[in-house]
Protein backbone atom coordinates (compact mmCIF):
# COMPACT_ATOMS: atom_id res chain seq x y z
CA UNK A 1 0.00 0.00 0.00
CA UNK A 2 1.21 3.22 -0.79
CA UNK A 3 2.25 5.85 1.80
CA UNK A 4 0.87 9.21 2.11
CA UNK A 5 3.61 11.75 1.24
CA UNK A 6 4.61 14.90 2.50
CA UNK A 7 4.98 17.80 -0.33
CA UNK A 8 8.64 17.81 -1.87
CA UNK A 9 11.20 20.27 0.08
CA UNK A 10 11.85 23.47 -1.00
CA UNK A 11 14.83 25.72 -1.12
CA UNK A 12 14.75 26.50 2.76
CA UNK A 13 15.11 29.97 4.13
CA UNK A 14 17.70 31.12 6.76
CA UNK A 15 16.81 29.43 10.04
CA UNK A 16 15.22 31.95 12.67
CA UNK A 17 17.08 33.54 15.77
CA UNK A 18 16.43 31.61 18.60
CA UNK A 19 16.27 33.43 21.26
CA UNK A 20 16.23 32.34 25.79
CA UNK A 21 13.36 33.59 27.69
CA UNK A 22 14.31 34.53 31.51
CA UNK A 23 15.13 30.91 32.85
CA UNK A 24 17.81 30.13 29.56
CA UNK A 25 15.27 28.28 27.82
CA UNK A 26 15.60 28.25 24.14
CA UNK A 27 12.78 30.15 22.87
CA UNK A 28 11.35 29.80 19.36
CA UNK A 29 8.09 30.53 17.33
CA UNK A 30 7.28 26.01 17.39
CA UNK A 31 8.10 26.76 21.15
CA UNK A 32 5.58 29.34 21.30
CA UNK A 33 3.21 27.68 19.38
CA UNK A 34 3.17 25.20 22.01
CA UNK A 35 0.16 26.65 24.33
CA UNK A 36 -1.92 27.67 20.77
CA UNK A 37 -1.67 24.09 19.94
CA UNK A 38 -2.79 22.65 23.19
CA UNK A 39 -5.43 25.21 23.73
CA UNK A 40 -6.94 24.30 20.43
CA UNK A 41 -6.62 21.04 21.37
CA UNK A 42 -8.59 21.74 24.51
CA UNK A 43 -11.32 23.17 23.02
CA UNK A 44 -11.87 20.25 20.77
CA UNK A 45 -11.96 17.69 23.45
CA UNK A 46 -14.58 19.25 25.66
CA UNK A 47 -16.79 20.41 22.46
CA UNK A 48 -16.40 16.52 21.41
CA UNK A 49 -17.37 15.57 24.68
CA UNK A 50 -20.44 17.53 24.42
CA UNK A 51 -21.65 16.56 21.11
CA UNK A 52 -22.06 12.85 22.44
CA UNK A 53 -24.60 14.62 24.77
CA UNK A 54 -26.48 16.22 22.06
CA UNK A 55 -26.25 13.90 19.76
CA UNK A 56 -27.65 11.43 22.39
CA UNK A 57 -30.82 14.09 22.54
CA UNK A 58 -31.46 15.47 19.12
CA UNK A 59 -31.50 11.58 18.45
CA UNK A 60 -34.74 10.93 19.80
CA UNK A 61 -36.30 13.36 16.90
CA UNK A 62 -34.08 13.34 13.98
CA UNK A 63 -32.90 9.84 12.04
CA UNK A 64 -28.87 9.02 12.28
CA UNK A 65 -28.63 10.36 8.71
CA UNK A 66 -31.03 13.27 8.93
CA UNK A 67 -29.10 14.73 11.92
CA UNK A 68 -25.73 14.60 10.36
CA UNK A 69 -26.56 16.32 7.37
CA UNK A 70 -28.63 18.80 9.32
CA UNK A 71 -25.42 18.99 11.63
CA UNK A 72 -22.54 19.35 8.60
CA UNK A 73 -25.24 21.71 6.82
CA UNK A 74 -25.27 23.88 9.32
CA UNK A 75 -21.25 23.56 10.13
CA UNK A 76 -20.69 24.37 6.52
CA UNK A 77 -22.49 27.85 6.58
CA UNK A 78 -20.21 28.95 9.51
CA UNK A 79 -17.33 27.73 7.87
CA UNK A 80 -17.91 28.98 4.70
CA UNK A 81 -18.96 32.55 5.94
CA UNK A 82 -15.47 32.71 7.62
CA UNK A 83 -13.74 31.26 4.31
CA UNK A 84 -15.17 33.95 2.58
CA UNK A 85 -14.42 36.54 5.03
CA UNK A 86 -11.04 35.37 5.53
CA UNK A 87 -10.66 35.20 1.28
CA UNK A 88 -8.97 32.15 1.83
CA UNK A 89 -10.44 30.52 -1.79
CA UNK A 90 -9.72 26.86 -2.73
CA UNK A 91 -7.10 24.72 -1.34
CA UNK A 92 -4.41 24.01 -3.83
CA UNK A 93 -4.81 20.62 -6.39
CA UNK A 94 -2.15 18.64 -4.16
CA UNK A 95 -4.67 18.71 -0.87
CA UNK A 96 -8.08 17.68 -2.64
CA UNK A 97 -7.41 13.72 -2.23
CA UNK A 98 -7.06 14.15 1.57
CA UNK A 99 -10.04 17.00 1.84
CA UNK A 100 -12.30 14.17 0.28
CA UNK A 101 -11.24 11.23 2.05
CA UNK A 102 -11.68 13.13 5.31
CA UNK A 103 -14.88 14.57 3.78
CA UNK A 104 -16.81 11.53 3.28
CA UNK A 105 -14.77 9.13 5.89
CA UNK A 106 -14.83 10.98 9.27
CA UNK A 107 -17.07 14.25 8.39
CA UNK A 108 -20.02 12.28 6.71
CA UNK A 109 -19.62 8.51 7.48
CA UNK A 110 -18.68 9.08 11.19
CA UNK A 111 -21.25 11.38 11.75
CA UNK A 112 -24.07 8.81 10.52
CA UNK A 113 -22.80 5.91 11.93
CA UNK A 114 -21.95 7.21 14.86
CA UNK A 115 -25.42 9.01 15.38
CA UNK A 116 -26.92 5.29 14.67
CA UNK A 117 -24.89 3.80 17.47
CA UNK A 118 -25.89 6.17 19.91
CA UNK A 119 -29.56 5.59 19.35
CA UNK A 120 -28.92 2.26 20.27
CA UNK A 121 -26.14 2.95 23.46
CA UNK A 122 -26.03 5.47 26.04
CA UNK A 123 -23.32 8.56 25.11
CA UNK A 124 -20.85 7.16 27.80
CA UNK A 125 -20.77 4.20 26.41
CA UNK A 126 -20.54 5.23 22.80
CA UNK A 127 -17.46 7.73 23.57
CA UNK A 128 -15.77 5.04 25.45
CA UNK A 129 -15.99 2.78 22.44
CA UNK A 130 -15.10 5.45 19.81
CA UNK A 131 -11.91 5.92 21.99
CA UNK A 132 -10.43 3.13 20.49
CA UNK A 133 -9.92 5.33 17.52
CA UNK A 134 -6.44 6.58 18.76
CA UNK A 135 -4.93 4.12 18.60
CA UNK A 136 -6.00 2.88 14.96
CA UNK A 137 -4.85 6.03 14.27
CA UNK A 138 -1.34 5.31 15.47
CA UNK A 139 -1.79 2.05 13.14
CA UNK A 140 -2.41 3.54 10.30
CA UNK A 141 0.04 6.40 10.91
CA UNK A 142 2.74 4.09 11.23
CA UNK A 143 1.52 2.14 7.94
CA UNK A 144 0.53 4.91 5.95
CA UNK A 145 2.80 7.84 7.24
CA UNK A 146 5.95 6.22 8.29
CA UNK A 147 5.20 7.15 12.28
CA UNK A 148 6.65 5.00 14.68
CA UNK A 149 5.26 2.25 16.16
CA UNK A 150 6.77 1.37 19.94
CA UNK A 151 6.33 -1.99 21.33
CA UNK A 152 4.72 0.28 24.23
CA UNK A 153 2.26 0.89 21.50
CA UNK A 154 1.24 -2.29 20.41
CA UNK A 155 0.85 -3.92 24.15
CA UNK A 156 -1.60 -0.98 24.53
CA UNK A 157 -3.45 -1.27 21.70
CA UNK A 158 -4.26 -5.19 22.94
CA UNK A 159 -5.44 -3.21 26.20
CA UNK A 160 -7.71 -1.31 24.76
CA UNK A 161 -9.16 -3.81 22.78
CA UNK A 162 -9.56 -5.92 25.67
CA UNK A 163 -12.01 -2.61 26.95
CA UNK A 164 -13.48 -2.80 24.28
CA UNK A 165 -14.52 -6.50 24.62
CA UNK A 166 -15.73 -5.56 28.15
CA UNK A 167 -18.20 -2.60 26.96
CA UNK A 168 -19.43 -4.84 24.06
CA UNK A 169 -20.02 -7.62 26.75
CA UNK A 170 -21.47 -5.58 29.11
CA UNK A 171 -24.39 -4.24 26.94
CA UNK A 172 -25.26 -7.75 25.69
CA UNK A 173 -27.78 -8.10 28.48
CA UNK A 174 -29.99 -5.22 26.59
CA UNK A 175 -29.91 -7.44 23.53
CA UNK A 176 -28.85 -7.65 19.97
CA UNK A 177 -30.16 -4.06 20.08
CA UNK A 178 -27.36 -2.77 22.11
CA UNK A 179 -24.69 -5.00 20.80
CA UNK A 180 -25.07 -3.76 17.23
CA UNK A 181 -24.60 -0.03 19.05
CA UNK A 182 -21.19 -0.95 20.43
CA UNK A 183 -20.43 -2.40 16.71
CA UNK A 184 -21.67 0.79 15.31
CA UNK A 185 -19.27 2.60 17.61
CA UNK A 186 -16.24 0.74 16.43
CA UNK A 187 -17.14 1.11 12.98
CA UNK A 188 -17.45 5.09 13.97
CA UNK A 189 -14.01 4.53 15.05
CA UNK A 190 -12.77 3.01 11.99
CA UNK A 191 -13.96 6.18 9.98
CA UNK A 192 -12.34 8.54 12.76
CA UNK A 193 -9.30 7.06 12.49
CA UNK A 194 -9.07 6.76 9.03
CA UNK A 195 -10.25 10.14 8.71
CA UNK A 196 -7.52 11.70 10.47
CA UNK A 197 -4.67 10.05 8.81
CA UNK A 198 -5.97 11.12 5.71
CA UNK A 199 -6.41 14.78 6.66
CA UNK A 200 -2.71 14.91 8.05
CA UNK A 201 -0.98 15.18 5.22
CA UNK A 202 -3.35 17.50 3.88
CA UNK A 203 -2.09 20.40 6.00
CA UNK A 204 1.11 20.29 4.99
CA UNK A 205 -0.82 21.97 1.56
CA UNK A 206 -3.87 23.44 3.13
CA UNK A 207 -4.60 25.74 5.95
CA UNK A 208 -6.63 24.09 9.08
CA UNK A 209 -10.21 26.60 7.71
CA UNK A 210 -9.73 25.07 4.21
CA UNK A 211 -9.60 21.66 4.87
CA UNK A 212 -11.73 21.88 7.75
CA UNK A 213 -14.39 24.03 5.23
CA UNK A 214 -14.12 21.95 2.42
CA UNK A 215 -14.12 18.48 4.10
CA UNK A 216 -17.89 19.43 6.31
CA UNK A 217 -19.27 20.77 2.48
CA UNK A 218 -17.71 17.02 0.80
CA UNK A 219 -19.80 15.26 4.09
CA UNK A 220 -22.55 16.81 3.61
CA UNK A 221 -22.56 16.35 -0.21
CA UNK A 222 -22.48 12.95 1.25
CA UNK A 223 -25.06 12.88 2.88
CA UNK A 224 -27.93 14.71 0.87
CA UNK A 225 -29.87 11.49 -0.08
CA UNK A 226 -30.70 11.77 3.58
CA UNK A 227 -32.14 15.45 2.71
CA UNK A 228 -36.13 14.36 2.10
CA UNK A 229 -35.93 12.85 5.98
CA UNK A 230 -34.07 15.36 7.27
CA UNK A 231 -37.12 17.91 6.01
CA UNK A 232 -39.73 15.33 7.61
CA UNK A 233 -38.17 15.31 10.71
CA UNK A 234 -37.38 18.98 11.08
CA UNK A 235 -41.38 19.24 10.11
CA UNK A 236 -41.98 17.57 13.44
CA UNK A 237 -38.89 17.57 15.43
CA UNK A 238 -39.36 19.82 18.90
CA UNK A 239 -37.30 22.95 19.17
CA UNK A 240 -35.13 21.50 21.95
CA UNK A 241 -33.61 18.57 19.43
CA UNK A 242 -33.36 21.48 16.47
CA UNK A 243 -31.25 23.41 18.23
CA UNK A 244 -29.57 20.89 19.49
CA UNK A 245 -28.85 20.08 15.76
CA UNK A 246 -27.65 23.28 15.44
CA UNK A 247 -24.90 23.85 18.01
CA UNK A 248 -23.53 20.41 17.12
CA UNK A 249 -22.95 22.22 13.55
CA UNK A 250 -21.84 25.08 14.85
CA UNK A 251 -19.58 24.47 18.10
CA UNK A 252 -18.19 20.35 17.54
CA UNK A 253 -18.00 20.95 13.66
CA UNK A 254 -17.52 24.45 12.86
CA UNK A 255 -15.33 25.51 15.42
CA UNK A 256 -13.71 22.01 17.08
CA UNK A 257 -12.86 20.74 13.94
CA UNK A 258 -11.24 23.33 12.98
CA UNK A 259 -9.21 23.61 16.11
CA UNK A 260 -8.46 19.86 15.68
CA UNK A 261 -7.19 20.62 12.18
CA UNK A 262 -4.94 23.64 13.54
CA UNK A 263 -3.41 21.41 16.59
CA UNK A 264 -2.98 18.47 14.19
CA UNK A 265 -1.12 20.44 11.64
CA UNK A 266 1.34 21.19 14.37
CA UNK A 267 2.50 17.64 15.97
CA UNK A 268 1.86 13.96 14.99
CA UNK A 269 -1.53 12.17 14.19
CA UNK A 270 -1.36 9.19 16.81
CA UNK A 271 0.67 11.96 19.38
CA UNK A 272 -3.14 14.47 18.63
CA UNK A 273 -5.19 11.20 19.21
CA UNK A 274 -3.80 11.21 22.45
CA UNK A 275 -5.66 14.46 23.68
CA UNK A 276 -8.87 12.71 22.74
CA UNK A 277 -8.28 10.37 26.14
CA UNK A 278 -10.04 12.49 28.31
CA UNK A 279 -13.16 12.37 26.36
CA UNK A 280 -15.24 9.72 27.90
CA UNK A 281 -14.67 11.12 31.66
CA UNK A 282 -16.07 14.53 30.25
CA UNK A 283 -18.84 12.92 28.19
CA UNK A 284 -19.97 10.42 31.16
CA UNK A 285 -19.84 13.44 33.68
CA UNK A 286 -22.18 15.94 30.94
CA UNK A 287 -24.40 12.51 30.52
CA UNK A 288 -25.03 12.27 34.13
CA UNK A 289 -25.59 15.93 34.56
CA UNK A 290 -27.67 16.42 31.76
CA UNK A 291 -29.60 13.34 30.24
CA UNK A 292 -29.42 11.30 33.83
CA UNK A 293 -27.16 8.45 32.24
CA UNK A 294 -24.51 6.33 34.14
CA UNK A 295 -22.60 3.37 32.37
CA UNK A 296 -23.14 0.01 34.91
CA UNK A 297 -19.83 -1.28 37.13
CA UNK A 298 -18.68 -3.38 34.16
CA UNK A 299 -19.17 -0.60 30.87
CA UNK A 300 -16.67 1.66 33.28
CA UNK A 301 -14.49 -1.06 33.91
CA UNK A 302 -14.13 -1.63 30.07
CA UNK A 303 -13.87 2.11 29.56
CA UNK A 304 -11.05 2.30 32.14
CA UNK A 305 -8.75 -0.96 30.23
CA UNK A 306 -9.42 1.40 26.92
CA UNK A 307 -7.78 4.27 28.65
CA UNK A 308 -5.35 2.51 30.65
CA UNK A 309 -3.88 1.07 27.54
CA UNK A 310 -3.98 4.30 25.52
CA UNK A 311 -1.89 5.50 28.63
CA UNK A 312 1.02 2.20 28.12
CA UNK A 313 0.58 3.04 24.09
CA UNK A 314 1.44 6.79 24.45
CA UNK A 315 3.88 6.40 27.47
CA UNK A 316 7.75 7.10 26.68
CA UNK A 317 10.64 5.10 28.58
CA UNK A 318 12.96 7.65 30.60
CA UNK A 319 15.53 7.82 28.07
CA UNK A 320 13.38 8.36 25.08
CA UNK A 321 11.66 11.50 27.07
CA UNK A 322 15.32 12.63 27.64
CA UNK A 323 16.27 12.47 23.90
CA UNK A 324 13.20 13.44 22.16
CA UNK A 325 12.14 17.38 22.14
CA UNK A 326 8.04 17.74 23.59
CA UNK A 327 5.90 17.69 20.52
CA UNK A 328 2.43 20.52 20.79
Amino acid sequence: MAKFSAPRAQARPAAPAVTTDASGTPDSPARRAQPLALAAAGVTVVLWASAFVSIRSAGEAYAPGALALGRLLTGSLVLVAILLIRREGLPPRAAWPGIVVSGLLWFGGYSVVLNWGEQLVDAGTASLVVNIAPLLMALLAFRLLGEKLAPRLLTGMAVSFAGAVVVGLSMAGGGSTSVLGVLLCLVAAVAYAGGVVAQKPTLAYATPLQVTTYGALIGAVGCLPFGWQLVQDAAHAPLSATLNMVYLGVFPTALAFTTWAYALARTTASRMGATTYAVPAIVVLMAWLLLDEIPGPLTLAGGVLCLAGVAVARSRSRRMKDQLPEAA
